[in-house]
This record gives C-alpha cells, structure tokens and sequence, in this order.
C-alpha cells in the first residue's frame, strides 16, 4: 500500500464502482489481441521489435495505484511514454494493493482495467491466478528468491527498514538504544500503526531481530516500543511528510528508499539502517491477466526490467531487483547506488507465514503495549 487512509480506500472504492458502471460495454479481444494475452516472453511475438510493434498499436497502457513521488515513479511513467510514444492512463495512485486487484475484477474487460499491478507480497501471492506468465529479457539476472518460477509475480524493487531523523533537531542516531536516551523525547514515530500498515509493522519487525527476537517473533520489538512510551520518547502519530517538515516526527521508522525521499525535500534529513538487523521488503510486479493492452503491458514489463528501468528506480532511492547484476556488468547508476544507505549483516526477507505469526501477535498485543 503506497498510503494508508480509510478516507483514501473509501473513495477509490466509490471511483472504482463509479467507473464500472460508467464504463462501455466489455469489447471482445481481436485475434492479435489474443495472441499478445499469451505471450509468456517476448520470444513469443516474434522478436522485442515485434512486441514493441504490437503494444504501439494498441497505444495505451493502464497502470494503478503509482504515486509519481514513490520510488521515481512519475519519471518512469514519463520515461516509457518518451522512449515508446504509447499514452500511459494512471488510476488511484494512492490505492492499496488489495484495491489494485479488486479494480481488476470489478473493471475486468473495460477500457479502464489495470494492465499491470505493482503490489505487496500477501497480496501477490494470495492473487497469483490473477496474473499472466510472462518472463522478461533480462530474467536470469533475476535472483530465483525474488521471482516465480513461471513469471507471474516478480519482485521489482525495494529495500530495508531504515530510521530516518533530522540531524538539527537530534543527534546523529548511531543504535536503536540513541532512541531512549532524553534527547529524543516526544520524537520518534512510525510510519502508521503495525497492525494495518506494513511498513509499520516490518520497523516493529527490525527492532525486535535487533533486540533477540526473529522475523517470526516480534514479541522484543514491541516490549522496545512500550519501553520507547514509557520514556515519553515514542509519538503516537501517523508519519507524513507534512509532520517531518513541520518538526512532528523528526524521528521516523519506514523503507529506506521512502526516508531517502525525504531528503530532497529537508536537507538536514540523515537516513540510517540498524546493523545486524536489516530487514527486506520487496514489491510484486505482475501483468493481469485480464488486461485490455497484454502488448503494452509486457512491454512495460520489459521497460522496468531493462538497465534503463532499473537505474529509473534506483534513481528513486529504491534497490532494484537486478541492482548485483547491473553492478557487475557495469550498467548500473553507480552514483546513485553509492548515495544508498549502508547496510551490514544477513538480509531477512519476510514470509507469509511468518507475516500472519506476527499480525497474529500484534493484533493481540499491540494496543496493550502502547495504549
């Protein structure tokens, strides 16, 4: 979920409803329209020319929930349409991941479906039927971690649980236990609440493999924010940048790529990663299925995956998938990759499995701990 706001998913429902029943009638997909819709590479059309052929005639590409401020996005939108001369229509960008697949299914066979959905795990992997095949030229540069086997959903970038803090208003934070200590009272925030938003609870997450708990065991992490209130150094408030610019929440717990963002905007905003504890979170990139433009969709997919995609991301603050294999071969923005924050110590990557255990434990216990 890109943000997090019952206001935000109430209208994008009624948008998404709205737009259904305004929507034409579901057109029937010509034979070429077809043969795109199983393309499962590019391969399939008969060379990247004849796939690039293919999605300028359909001339369009409808893409959902993208804010152009999340991970340089609004440059890539901007890139494909310069590079392929095809009209990108741009939905909801404040949607959520769930709201991504539910638009499908209720717009499903109308001009305005999504084409493409860029969403979180739970959601990639519990719509995974949802999603077309579909492996991308530079696939095998693709870590086997990161990706499903056939190439319905693929990681596409991301990054660590990071703490980002303006350096004039505290000091430069060099461990979680800086947090504790007098000269952050009434400062430090997450970035919503952990048991509905994920970035919050993946900082919850970090602190607690920090402090001897697991990805599964989340159990230190919040004793350590109920340890945090008790020093009146935690501020129960929903991070945003209008809270950081106004001095709110000089201390914020998010994604590394998000805290970097920041900077742009406040000079003074330093960005750290906790040693030894760095925690990954990656996004799903997926074609539907279902969708009105299939050329165009996997020539977006194409587009995202290329070096120049990549380095796009990059460019955003985000790590992107094939950031070692860029580095290797030379491709890779080496500036902006060596501006990203450092990190030391065994990436965790998060499970499903160990994602219920720790809703599970914070739907529980969470609202004892801070009140």
């Amino acid at each position: 979920m890109k943000i997090r706001s019952t206001l935000v998913a109430l209208t994008a429902l009624a948008t998404v409803s709205a737009m259904a029943a305004c929507s034409a009638p579901e057109k029937k997909k010509d034979s070429a329209t077809a043969d795109a819709a199983s393309a499962t590479s590019a391969d399939d059309f008969g060379s990247m020319d004849k796939l690039v052929a293919a999605a300028k005639k359909e001339g369009a590409l409808n893409v959902i929930a993208l804010p152009p401020d999340w991970a340089n996005y609004g440059k890539i939108i901007e890139g494909f349409t310069k590079k392929y001369g095809i009209k990108v229509n741009s939905a909801q960008p404040d949607a959520s991941s769930q709201e991504e697949i539910d638009a499908a299914k209720q717009l499903k066979g109308r001009d305005t479906a999504p084409d493409v959905f860029d969403v979180g795990q739970a959601v990639a992997l519990a719509n995974l039927d949802q999603f077309a095949p579909y492996k991308v030229a530079t696939w095998d540069d693709i870590p086997e971690a990161f990706k499903q086997a056939d190439g319905t959903a693929v990681n596409d970038y991301g990054g660590y649980m990071a703490l980002g803090y303006d350096s004039a208003k505290v000091p430069d934070i060099t461990s979680l236990d800086d947090l504790m200590k007098p000269a952050f009272k009434g400062k430090v925030a997450l970035n919503g609440d952990p048991t509905q938003a994920n970035a919050a609870l993946n900082a919850v997450r970090m602190v607690s493999i920090a402090k001897g708990g697991s990805s599964s065991d989340i159990a230190p992490g919040v004793d350590f924010f109920k340890q945090l209130k008790k020093a009146g150094n935690f501020v129960p408030v929903d991070a945003t940048d209008e809270t950081i610019l106004s001095g709110q929440t000089p201390v914020v717990f998010n994604w590394d790529y998000l805290n970097a963002a920041t900077t742009a905007k406040l000079p003074t905003w330093k960005v750290y990663v906790p040693e030894g504890s760095p925690v990954a979170g990656y996004y799903f990139q997926a074609v539907s299925k279902d969708a009105v433009h299939p050329a165009a969709a996997r020539l977006w997919e194409e587009y995202l995956y290329s070096d120049e995609g990549q380095n796009l991301w990059l460019g955003g603050g985000a790590r992107p998938v094939r950031a070692d294999a860029m580095a290797s071969a030379g491709t890779i923005d080496k500036a902006a990759y060596d501006k990203l924050p450092p990190v030391s110590g065994d990436p965790v990557l998060p499970t499903p499995d160990d994602d219920a255990k720790v809703a599970d434990y914070l739907g529980k216990n969470w609202a004892k701990a801070i009140g």
